[in-house]
């Protein structure tokens, strides 16, 4: 402590020596007259180092100076850049959010003329099951909003399920490609009846629903043709398009067909569903 204090009383009385020296050689020489004689260049010798010195100093302060207010200018533009950045991302999704919004609805609404003949109400799909498909999922309308158990819910471009449970504000959908799924159907502009079951495995493996006793012992029906739910379902009302039929074999008895069909919605994605509210009489089939 005592060192650097002395260090720094030493350095300041050699600057002020020298500066009392250089004061008399410059005074000396002007009162001598002697313009360009030995006070003016030992002057000279003393003070222009000193000089170079302090405009070295004076320019490493200024430089610093300059970089940090460009340093500080280039981090507030940076942060500037970064908000607007983050703002541009969540204008892009909330766009993409709207966008895939408008698509649902356009579905909805294209779904909804193709069936005018039936009472229909929107839903949103607001949780489902633990499975990657939608086996069974839950809406946002309940018996407050009418909802009834039996009432087909459809999505995409035809019939994925049936409620089977109804609370005040929420009702749950099974679909038709859960395993204890069956319903009656019949191919659309031929009339052969049918059965359609589901299953998780199917539809995993080969996004299938399963089609059995199919009666069509001349194997008029083929690959394409539709499949929709029939008159004499119990639960489901006719004419709602289920799926088309991917490939058919001849049963054992050789009076029925059996095969599988891809369905017309997609069980992956459901965000949206129509709720037909208009229920057909129960019996003891489906």
């Amino acid at each position: 402590m005592k060192r650097r204090r002395r260090n720094s009383l030493s350095g300041r009385f050699i600057f002020t020596s020298l500066l009392f020296i250089c004061g008399i050689l410059l005074f000396a020489g002007y009162s001598a007259n002697f313009n360009g004689g030995i006070f003016t260049r030992a002057a000279s010798a003393i003070f222009l180092p000193m000089q170079r010195g302090i405009d070295a100093i004076g320019s490493h302060i200024s430089v610093n100076t300059e970089e940090a207010k460009s340093r500080s200018a280039l981090i507030q533009e940076n942060q500037e850049l970064r908000s607007q950045l983050a703002d541009a991302q969540d204008q892009v999704s909330q766009l993409q959010r709207q966008k895939t919004q408008l698509k649902d609805l356009q579905e909805l609404y294209q779904l909804d003329q193709s069936y005018g003949q039936y009472p229909k109400t929107a839903a949103h799909v607001i949780a489902r099951d633990s499975s990657n498909w939608f086996n069974s999922f839950t809406i946002d309308k309940g018996a407050a909003d009418g909802m009834k158990v039996n009432m087909n819910v459809m999505a995409g471009k035809g019939l994925i399920g049936i409620i089977t449970e109804v609370g005040t504000h929420y009702a749950i959908v099974d679909t038709i490609i859960n395993d204890a799924s069956s319903v009656s159907a019949q191919i659309s502009d031929k009339g052969q009846n049918l059965i359609t079951t589901g299953s998780l495995k199917d539809m995993t493996e080969s996004n299938v629903i399963r089609i059995s006793s199919l009666e069509d012992p001349s194997a008029s029906v083929a690959a394409g043709d539709a499949v929709v739910t029939s008159n004499i379902s119990d639960k489901y009302l006719p004419g709602i398009l289920i799926g088309y039929v991917t490939n058919l074999t001849n049963d054992a008895n050789k009076l029925t067909r059996s095969g599988s069909l891809t369905p017309a919605a997609d069980f992956k994605k459901l965000r949206e569903v129509l709720v037909i509210t208009q229920i057909k009489e129960t019996g003891d089939h489906e």
